[in-house]
């Protein structure tokens, strides 16, 4: 038997037994295809879509732009046909009959692949046009029975996507005659239900989502799947991986999600690879050049370390002259704080504007208040908002923010130890908080970018011509039901406005401001537990960390060891809280204060205890001292137990000295907390079996020695001013 000769060509002889296949057509050339959509205005959500497209090389046209919109809030309610109405008007003028027209959704649409799959899908279809599914029917419930049944897979028409022959698409919307607020869903439904017209014009759905995936009444279906160097959605139920991605209906958060990966945004192997993308670089402009930005400060309760707040501000690498200060104070406490900085530093400022409690400007008002300032100055290029609680550690945070050329960008900052942090990275049903399946990688820096978001807090970024453009009503931040935050972030993502948080610098940190107390005159003093972080930095010696490395212990005198451990600030504020509390003893034996109402060895003195600062003061020993003590004297552990904490006043006119004794201790903690020379004369400490003594102690450092049997010691006389030291008997 001969065989033809046509049937011994490669791939064609399959093609003659299996006519069905698509081999025997020709793939569609990637030309061939049209990307269709509609666009009145410019948001966020299209300028994703276009960079997407852009990603894999499709021609888009946008029908629409620049129109006003008719077509209804069809997001809630029927509506759209002004889509239709001009696609149909659109198709009337092209002639190309082999042309495939894609018409999709824009505002919340991102590709996942190229041209050459989608059409090649489609291609495989054998239909003429095929619309997207989805598992819920919408508007009309009461169409559900007409819908033809299919074997697997979604049964009902989805409208946001379709894809199809340019004929085929014409005679399809050529009896549209419906108004601009018309459902374009239910008119694609009603020719998809009768047979007549979906045989005619050969039309299918993509049930299984090979080619679209429409998220409303799929979220549990949809995962994303990372694969050489580019991400794509994968629908587990029916194991495809779909070409378009559309978040229609309510499920704008989950494409905004996915939108943070897809098609290749953020991957693990080059990580975010579109963050140094459409900067607005500050490096080659004059100071006088930078952009003008309003910083609004809002203190809403007592809040820790504001005082360090306003230094930080101070240290911003940012042109004062080009910065605006608008602080919202609704604390008589921090009063005196604001008055301080404002005094000494505000006229370096080009403006400055306190409102303080007793103008009753609170919660919303004052954030409402914050961005109408700058959207009625016409030079606010831009309004940075930022809470009291808020610890800028990074310099260039503003310059960082402002490059970023985004409409709203938060920096990520975290509370220390936790993963409580200023953004959200989803939402529960009713707009509360949800965790994101990225969240605990993003706080904790194992996935590093620029994240769409639809939560920010504490301190973010706002552009001023967004402000008098698209946020222009001025009660953002009001709400019955939700706090201001939350309320300004539902109003900002019911306008289709994307908000960002960036965590690709160590920008800082929040603080806590649960159990702060306010009736000290030096509070700060009382967070070494709720801001241990922020106490280290304000009162520890900045070469406290550095003792071991650098060994900056000193050995004065035998067994006895010299090191920094406070700051000049921490001195200081013990001196000035002790003095405020102001009830020294007057350094008689008998003592009501102590065990036994007898003290050998007085002193004029303040107890720790006498200032609830006895708790702190432990946590201090543990955490700073017990450390110092177990390296200096091998085989000795401390748990810094101590019966007596003490500030000790030496004056010449009231104690000047000390006479020779034994410390109850095992060792002893002695600190010096002002300087010898500006603040007093003489004094010091003999050791008198060593015949050893320390004259001129430092401010700040910490003499450590036994208590008992060997280090007899004695303070020597105070000739002028007045000294103050810190002592504590440990492991009595």
């Amino acid at each position: 038997m001969r065989l033809s000769p046509l049937l011994l060509i490669p791939g064609f002889f399959v093609c003659v037994l299996f006519p069905l296949t698509v081999c025997d057509e020709q793939q569609i050339p990637k030309d061939n295809l049209l990307v269709l959509t509609v666009a009145t205005k410019e948001t966020d959500g299209f300028r994703r879509f276009l960079k997407s497209a852009k990603h894999f090389n499709y021609t888009i046209k946008v029908l629409g732009r620049g129109q006003k919109w008719k077509g209804g809030d069809y997001m809630t309610a029927p509506g759209g046909g002004q889509k239709v109405r001009l696609l149909k008007t659109a198709l009337e003028e092209m002639k190309k009959q082999d042309k495939i027209i894609l018409f999709i959704e824009s505002y919340d649409v991102v590709f996942a692949s190229g041209p050459k799959e989608l059409l090649k899908k489609f291609q495989q279809t054998r239909h003429k046009v095929v619309f997207s599914s989805e598992s819920l029917i919408w508007p009309d419930r009461h169409l559900e029975d007409k819908h033809p049944h299919v074997r697997e897979g979604n049964r009902f028409l989805g409208s946001g996507g379709f894809i199809g022959y340019l004929p085929n698409i014409r005679e399809m919307v050529a009896d549209w005659k419906g108004k601009d607020n018309d459902s374009d869903q239910l008119f694609f439904t009603k020719i998809y239900i009768d047979p007549v017209k979906r045989k005619s014009i050969n039309i299918t759905l993509d049930s299984k989502c090979r080619m679209f995936q429409n998220l409303h009444g799929a979220l549990d279906e949809v995962v994303l799947k990372f694969e050489d160097s580019r991400v794509r959605a994968r629908n587990l139920l029916y194991d495809t991986l779909p070409v378009i991605i559309h978040g229609n209906g309510p499920t704008k958060l989950q494409i905004n999600y996915l939108g943070n990966y897809i098609p290749n945004t953020w991957t693990f192997e080059n990580g975010c690879t579109v963050c140094h993308e459409d900067l607005r670089p500050l490096t080659a402009l004059k100071e006088s050049e930078y952009p003008m930005v309003v910083i609004g400060i809002f203190i809403q309760q007592p809040t820790p370390f504001v005082t360090v707040f306003f230094e930080r501000l101070m240290k911003l690498k940012y042109p004062k002259n080009r910065l605006k200060l608008l602080i919202f104070n609704q604390e008589v406490h921090h009063e005196n704080h604001v008055s301080s900085f404002l005094h000494n530093h505000g006229n370096l400022y080009q403006d400055v504007k306190s409102i303080g409690p007793e103008e009753g400007v609170h919660g919303p008002a004052s954030r409402n208040l914050g961005f109408d300032m700058c959207r009625k100055d016409k030079d606010c290029d831009y309004f940075l908002s930022i809470d009291i609680e808020v610890v800028l550690k990074e310099e260039n945070t503003l310059k960082i923010l402002i490059e970023q050329n985004l409409p709203i960008v938060a920096p990520m900052i975290t509370r220390v130890g936790r993963l409580w942090s200023n953004f959200w990275g989803a939402l529960s049903v009713d707009g509360y908080y949800a965790r994101s399946e990225d969240y605990v990688d993003i706080v904790q820096g194992r996935r590093v970018g620029v994240w769409n978001v639809p939560y920010v807090s504490s301190v973010y970024l706002v552009k001023g011509s967004l402000l008098r453009s698209e946020l222009t009503d001025s009660e953002l931040f009001n709400s019955h039901i939700l706090d201001p935050d939350m309320a300004y972030c539902h109003n900002i993502r019911n306008k289709g406005i994307f908000m960002y948080v960036t965590n690709m610098h160590t920008f800082g940190r929040i603080l806590s401001t649960e159990n702060y107390p306010t009736d000290h005159l030096h509070n700060d003093l009382w967070q070494i537990f709720e801001n241990p972080v922020d106490w280290q930095e304000r009162y520890i010696h900045e070469n406290y960390t550095h003792i071991m490395k650098d060994k900056l212990i000193e050995t004065p005198c035998p067994d006895v060891y010299w090191f920094p451990v406070f700051s000049d600030v921490a001195c200081d504020h013990i001196v000035e809280e002790m003095e405020h509390f102001g009830q020294w003893s007057g350094g008689r034996n008998r003592d009501p204060r102590i065990q036994g109402g007898y003290e050998n060895v007085p002193t004029v003195d303040i107890h720790m205890n006498q200032i609830n600062f006895e708790k702190n003061w432990h946590k201090f020993l543990l955490e700073y001292i017990a450390p110092i003590t177990e390296k200096m004297y091998p085989g000795y552990y401390t748990k810094a137990q101590f019966d007596l904490a003490f500030i000790v006043r030496y004056k010449p006119d009231e104690q000047p000295s000390l006479r020779p004794h034994h410390d109850a201790s095992t060792f002893t903690i002695n600190i010096a907390l002002n300087q010898l020379g500006p603040d007093y004369q003489g004094g010091g400490c003999k050791f008198l079996r060593y015949d050893c003594s320390i004259k001129a102690p430092r401010k700040g450092w910490a003499l450590m020695h036994p208590g008992r049997l060997t280090h007899y010691h004695e303070g020597l006389p105070t000739t002028a001013g007045v000294r103050y030291i810190a002592v504590s008997f440990v492991d009595p």
